[in-house]
């Protein structure tokens, strides 16, 4: 279990945006990190924290509102500090929610978004704190910024 002064309420989507999420947790040592995902992830060490929450898309308004207000409660025990995401929607929620507390946000687009960001990426732009790609093709002056990647 990690533990420190700061909570960290880590949000990804499962497949591909959690195992990018996994990849950036030696980041998180020294941080009391809260992980989010929209399945029970199996590999994690015992002690770790873990809230599931449904998962949701633009086109499904009912699963939205079921995200929301699920997210709405994670946010609201846990009091992050910081809100981490590797997308999707959730990750997004998150970050939108985390915000109206008084936490710093944290967008790292998706790695499979290798032409252009991801619509949860484009969206977070607004609400994140630091917004990243990690293409850097896809990076621009303004935004997202490129540095460096969890390949």
């Amino acid at each position: 279990m990690m533990t420190g002064s700061r909570r960290v309420l880590a949000v990804a989507s499962a497949g591909g945006h959690w195992t990018q999420m996994m990849r950036l947790t030696p980041a998180l040592q020294g941080c009391d990190v809260v992980f989010v995902s929209t399945l029970p992830q199996e590999r994690l060490p015992p002690g770790v924290r873990l809230h599931v929450v449904p998962d949701a898309n633009r086109n499904a308004w009912f699963g939205m509102v079921r995200l929301i207000l699920s997210m709405g409660w994670v946010v609201l025990r846990e009091r992050p500090d910081v809100v981490i995401s590797t997308g999707a929607a959730p990750g997004y929620v998150a970050i939108r929610l985390a915000r109206l507390f008084g936490a710093r946000t944290v967008w790292l687009d998706s790695l499979a978004n290798v032409d252009q960001l991801s619509m949860s990426g484009r969206l977070a732009r607004a609400h994140a704190d630091l917004w990243l790609t990690q293409w850097p093709h896809v990076a621009k002056p303004e935004g997202p910024h490129f540095l460096g990647s969890v390949i």
